[in-house]
């Protein structure tokens, strides 16, 4: 009862200390204190009050006088206050890494998408089917349609062509432009045909009979190095247009644009010579752009001409002939003698009913850029052929990379015209710059957006650039070839930007594991300061090919800089030429050659030599059966074919004078150096290290290659 009782008075003393009236600050509250101030009160708690006496004497005994000020509020004795620890943690939570690196959100999205995926746009395309086609989520992309200037108010909003292959370029993604055919005025257009095959098997000169022109004459070395486009009126009144493209093996790029943009493939063949590479390869590329044949059997008035032996191997080609109960015509003509022409006209006009060629003609045109050229007075100029719409001067254009307004068209013949309509060949002026063959044409509403779209399209060609020879060097570095190559820095300039591509191409082929081809820059045009200036820089070769002769004051800065300049106009001397010059420049591989092989005749044996002339030696008496023996080689020791012995040569000697070589059918004692097993009948050869140069090799169609 009277620890109860004391209990009690302290549940009083803890209501004075709260309230301030018994501690000070600083002050210590003892047990003994309590217990005699408890004394003078004989009230006892009730059970409740208990309670809380024994959990307050309980704190009692660690408990300061600062720490009950704190409890102000009498109600609170004996619970726990809110914990300011935790407001302290959440205050520490909130504060940002000291040394954390900012990752933004676009290297997430780049990592995400995929350097070769190719979507297809339309016109028209709302933001929520171009984001299914890219991947990417709808509030990125709509971020990326504000940055371009366009405006839209929700996700199923139309967008233009331009908009959504810059919001494509902008994502990472290829895009492939899908055009609508549809259009209030669809008429007949011409065919668009082309002339494909081996070269030399007349493709250029069935072109001449059929419009009575000599294009074949006037190119350099009779060979066709460019391709070209025109349209012939046929006899029955009927126009088509032609692409002739040349049947070198460096020219394929230039078939595959042909193939690309054509309608009907004629395949010329000689009926003297058949089935040649190039032949095989333009079937190729036909059947790979879904392009019907006609096969042309050409020079059938030669001697030697074979036309049933051609179609043989044209079926073994698997080419379905419609002898054979196919469906590709054949058609016997020659050139020469302009026979077996209206057949030819014939066939492809049916061809041309059978598949009922038809093109929109009003709404913004469709081309493609078969070739392109700078002239001096008219500056970039891009031969193209219309496959939809009408193209009119005036109009804002972005071709491939490049943009411009449409100063002026001209036909083939070189005639002004205002407009260009399905299938007509045309050359266009008025761009900034010279765009790259096989780009197409887009028709853009204003000149905004067409600098907008070419430097989008500027900066994706420049990423894919760097992202290329990026992966080439990791390559390099990562083969296992220790071979030392030495690297040939090149310059190519041409007439047009075919030839260009072609003649790069063929100069890359060229590479061989002694020596890396590396072609440093090309250009379009003649030769100009600007390009020995770089090749100073760099050290590189300058190479031209059908453009007109530097002038006398480019020709002396190249030797006073000591630079090479090849000019060519026929791409076999061009070849032949930079081949050789990449096999003398090529280190050459180190090789052991047999120089000369001898018999042993005799064996001589010197004993009781001196200290200081060294131990016994034995001689080898030989007789040079085949080459020489130098007494700087190594020699070889063979017993019944196998390898005895090889160490180099210290002594030679003949008739007892030291000698440096024997030649064949001579007697010579040699002495090889830590070999004392001579036998008699053992053959010693002589070896010598060679270098040995890689060989540039030319196949009957054109093919080069540096063997090693």
């Amino acid at each position: 009862m009277a620890w109860r009782s004391a209990r009690g008075k302290g549940l009083q003393v803890s209501r004075s200390v709260s309230q301030g009236s018994l501690l000070g600050s600083g002050s210590t509250c003892h047990f003994e204190d309590a217990v005699k101030i408890a004394s003078a009160s004989t009230q006892l708690p009730s059970g409740t009050e208990r309670n809380r006496q024994d959990l307050f004497l309980s704190r009692l005994f660690h408990s300061s006088s600062s720490c009950l000020a704190r409890r102000r509020d009498e109600d609170s004795f004996g619970l726990r206050t809110p914990k300011r620890e935790k407001y302290v943690k959440k205050e520490s939570r909130t504060q940002p890494p000291v040394e954390a690196p900012y990752v933004p959100p676009r290297i997430k999205r780049e990592a995400k998408s995929l350097p070769d995926k190719t979507i297809d746009i339309f016109e028209g395309m709302t933001v929520v089917e171009l984001a299914k086609r890219t991947g990417e989520k709808l509030s990125m992309l709509q971020d990326i349609i504000g940055n371009v200037g366009e405006k839209i108010e929700s996700e199923f909003d139309p967008l233009s062509m331009d908009i959504a292959e810059l919001v494509a370029m902008e994502v990472g993604v290829n895009v492939r432009r899908l055009h609508s055919n549809e259009g209030a005025e669809v008429h007949p257009r011409p065919p668009v045909v082309t002339v494909m095959g081996h070269v030399d098997h007349g493709k250029t000169s069935l072109l001449d009979a059929l419009r009575q022109t000599s294009v074949a004459a006037q190119e350099a070395g009779g060979i066709t190095q460019h391709l070209g486009a025109f349209v012939v009126g046929m006899s029955s009144g009927a126009s088509i247009t032609f692409l002739d493209t040349p049947g070198h093996a460096a020219f394929s790029a230039m078939r595959a644009r042909g193939a690309a943009v054509t309608d009907i493939v004629v395949l010329v063949v000689a009926a003297d010579d058949g089935v040649m590479p190039q032949t095989k390869e333009a079937m190729n590329h036909a059947r790979t752009a879904d392009v019907p044949i006609v096969v042309a059997i050409n020079k059938c008035d030669k001697p030697a001409a074979d036309p049933e032996r051609v179609k043989l191997q044209l079926a073994s080609e698997g080419l379905l002939l419609e002898e054979m109960g196919g469906d590709v015509q054949v058609v016997e003509v020659s050139a020469m003698k302009k026979t077996g022409l209206d057949k030819l006209e014939e066939a492809l006009l049916l061809q041309a009913e059978i598949m009922d060629l038809k093109a929109r003609v009003d709404g913004p045109a469709q081309a493609y850029v078969v070739e392109a050229r700078l002239d001096k007075g008219r500056g970039p100029l891009a031969t193209a052929i219309v496959k939809a719409g009408t193209l009119v001067c005036g109009q804002h254009v972005v071709v491939g990379s490049e943009w411009g307004r449409i100063r002026a068209i001209r036909d083939m013949a070189g005639k002004m015209a205002d407009q260009a309509g399905p299938a007509m060949p045309v050359v266009i002026e008025g761009l900034k710059g010279l765009p790259r063959a096989g780009d197409d044409i887009v028709m853009v509403e204003t000149e905004e957006r067409a600098r907008m779209l070419s430097k989008g399209r500027k900066s994706k060609y420049e990423k894919d650039r760097l992202k290329k020879m990026s992966e080439e060097l990791e390559s390099s570095e990562s083969s296992e070839e220790v071979t030392d190559r030495v690297e040939m820095p090149i310059i190519v300039k041409a007439d047009v930007q075919g030839t260009v591509q072609a003649v790069t191409d063929a100069l890359k082929s060229l590479n061989s594991p002694q020596v890396f081809v590396n072609v440093v820059h090309v250009g379009v045009g003649p030769i100009s300061q600007s390009d020995i200036d770089l090749a100073q820089a760099c050290g590189a070769c300058i190479v031209g090919f059908n453009i007109k002769s530097p002038p006398s004051a480019i020709g002396q800065a190249a030797a006073r800089a000591n630079i090479e300049m090849r000019t060519h106009r026929v791409i076999y001397h061009l070849l032949e030429d930079m081949g050789k010059m990449i096999v003398n420049k090529a280190p050459g591989t180190a090789e052991t050659q047999v120089a000369g092989e001898a018999q042993v005749l005799n064996i001589f044996e010197l004993k009781g030599r001196s200290k200081s002339k060294g131990d016994d030696v034995k001689i080898a008496g030989c007789r040079v059966t085949e080459g020489l023996f130098t007494r700087s080689s190594t020699m070889r020791l063979l017993r019944s074919g196998e390898v005895v012995f090889e160490g180099s040569c210290i002594s030679l000697k003949r008739e007892k004078q030291d000698v440096e070589t024997v030649m064949k059918g001579n007697e010579c004692g040699l002495v090889i150096r830590d070999c004392d097993d001579f036998q008699i009948g053992d053959v010693i050869q002589c070896l010598q290290q060679v270098m040995r140069k890689p060989r540039f090799v030319s196949s009957e169609n054109g093919a080069t290659r540096i063997e090693c």
